[in-house]
């Protein structure tokens, strides 16, 4: 995986090839010092012993593409969702209508940061310099994806290799059932408006299949061990030839039963660090601000209920 590759993998890169068959999605430039204040440590505070930064103009711009998009909106930046942080969600989902929302989801995620301060931490060329990324806040329309719908696809050399259930935590009895429909469908896909489009041979594809049978793209990762591998082991998918000897068409891996149901991976990140400086006694005020934001976002909720 090189530099070029993870670089061509931004948001802002694929969704104009691909904006017809992908979720409507507006792209804002994110300002520095929005950028200083993610990577601040501590947690959103929005009063109390310390004030919390206003950004007048970048939130009169977020709210108008929130209220363009239907009100509700899926934030992530240039290649990662915060999808690790939504436990401290009221609603446990990452679903937002105001930039508070966003901030408290981007400001818990590992994800968000890593995007920020280490993206090309893994590639092969590290003697090269790292290019310039322009950061910027990705805002999709919110859309109901039924987690069993999710499926990621590998591509190399510009074939489609292999496909893995999404969410390979849990059993999804449609999806062995369905097995060579499924196929079927996110291989007419990428045939038609995916294969030879992208700017490398080799990277990865996460798709939804919807209740109608239609297939839309929902991501794109670099070809690395950046990415999840998810059924796969980037051993076999680097040497994907022997994927491809297996059988005609990609290899199709999804959890054949409950037997095999495994804890989702994100877990690990349900433990607030702020919590844990908290149970040593490094910082109380953390926990008060934390506890604070939840009240406001509760006030306000009660002062604006959905019409």
């Amino acid at each position: 995986m090189k530099k070029e590759q993870v670089v061509n993998c931004q948001f802002s890169v694929w969704y104009p090839i691909f904006k017809q068959h992908t979720i409507k999605s507006l792209i804002l430039p994110l300002p520095q010092n929005v950028i200083d204040y993610l990577l601040d440590d501590g947690t959103l505070v929005v009063s109390g012993r310390y004030e919390a930064p206003e950004f007048p103009e970048f939130t009169s711009k977020v709210l108008e593409a929130i209220n363009a998009l239907g009100g509700r909106v899926f934030p992530k930046l240039n290649w990662s969702a915060p999808r690790d942080a939504n436990w401290i969600a009221l609603n446990s989902s990452l679903q937002c209508d105001s930039l508070t929302d966003i901030f408290l989801l981007f400001k818990s995620s590992d994800f968000i940061t890593h995007d920020l301060t280490k993206p090309f931490l893994l590639c092969s060329d590290q003697d090269s310099p790292d290019p310039l990324v322009n950061y910027e806040l990705v805002l999709r329309k919110w859309s109901e994806l039924i987690p069993g719908g999710e499926f990621r696809c590998f591509v190399k050399e510009n074939k489609l290799i292999a496909i893995s259930q999404r969410d390979y935590t849990q059993h999804y009895q449609h999806v062995l059932k369905q097995e060579e429909q499924i196929l079927h469908a996110i291989q007419a896909f990428f045939s038609q408006h995916i294969q030879y489009n992208f700017l490398d041979e080799d990277f990865v594809l996460d798709v939804y299949r919807d209740s109608q049978g239609r297939v839309w793209l929902i991501d794109v990762n670099p070809f690395g061990e950046v990415t999840d591998s998810l059924l796969f082991s980037w051993e076999e998918l680097a040497t994907g030839g022997e994927l491809a000897q297996q059988q005609e068409g990609p290899a199709f891996r999804c959890t054949t039963s409950e037997v095999t149901v495994q804890p989702s991976p994100c877990l690990s990140y349900r433990i607030p660090r702020d919590f844990v400086d908290l149970s040593t006694g490094e910082d109380a005020y953390k926990l008060i601000d934390f506890l604070k934001l939840k009240k406001s976002q509760q006030e306000e909720e009660e002062e604006n209920p959905p019409q």
